[in-house]
Protein backbone atom coordinates (compact mmCIF):
# COMPACT_ATOMS: atom_id res chain seq x y z
CA UNK A 1 0.00 0.00 0.00
CA UNK A 2 1.17 3.50 -0.71
CA UNK A 3 2.88 5.40 2.05
CA UNK A 4 0.95 8.60 1.30
CA UNK A 5 -2.71 7.75 1.81
CA UNK A 6 -5.69 9.99 1.19
CA UNK A 7 -7.16 11.46 4.36
CA UNK A 8 -10.54 9.78 3.84
CA UNK A 9 -8.92 6.36 3.62
CA UNK A 10 -6.84 7.08 6.72
CA UNK A 11 -9.97 7.98 8.66
CA UNK A 12 -11.71 4.78 7.56
CA UNK A 13 -8.70 2.63 8.45
CA UNK A 14 -8.43 4.38 11.82
CA UNK A 15 -12.09 3.71 12.59
CA UNK A 16 -11.77 0.01 11.75
CA UNK A 17 -8.55 -0.21 13.77
CA UNK A 18 -10.41 1.08 16.83
CA UNK A 19 -13.20 -1.47 16.26
CA UNK A 20 -10.66 -4.30 16.12
CA UNK A 21 -10.70 -5.09 19.82
CA UNK A 22 -11.84 -8.14 21.73
CA UNK A 23 -15.16 -8.37 23.55
CA UNK A 24 -14.77 -7.05 27.11
CA UNK A 25 -14.48 -9.70 29.81
CA UNK A 26 -17.44 -8.32 31.72
CA UNK A 27 -19.66 -8.85 28.65
CA UNK A 28 -18.53 -12.45 28.36
CA UNK A 29 -19.26 -12.99 32.04
CA UNK A 30 -22.63 -11.23 31.91
CA UNK A 31 -23.84 -13.30 28.94
CA UNK A 32 -22.58 -16.60 30.38
CA UNK A 33 -20.13 -17.00 27.48
CA UNK A 34 -22.85 -16.83 24.83
CA UNK A 35 -21.05 -13.77 23.43
CA UNK A 36 -17.30 -14.26 23.31
CA UNK A 37 -16.36 -13.53 19.71
CA UNK A 38 -16.48 -10.16 18.02
CA UNK A 39 -18.07 -10.18 14.53
CA UNK A 40 -15.96 -7.24 13.32
CA UNK A 41 -12.57 -8.61 14.39
CA UNK A 42 -10.02 -9.16 11.63
CA UNK A 43 -6.38 -10.15 11.28
CA UNK A 44 -4.54 -7.66 9.09
CA UNK A 45 -2.42 -10.28 7.31
CA UNK A 46 -5.03 -12.97 6.77
CA UNK A 47 -8.10 -11.06 5.64
CA UNK A 48 -8.71 -7.66 4.10
CA UNK A 49 -11.45 -5.31 5.23
CA UNK A 50 -15.05 -5.73 4.12
CA UNK A 51 -16.33 -2.82 2.06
Amino acid sequence: MARNKPTAKKKRLNKVTKQNKRVPVWVVMRTNRRVNTHPKRHMWRRSKLQR
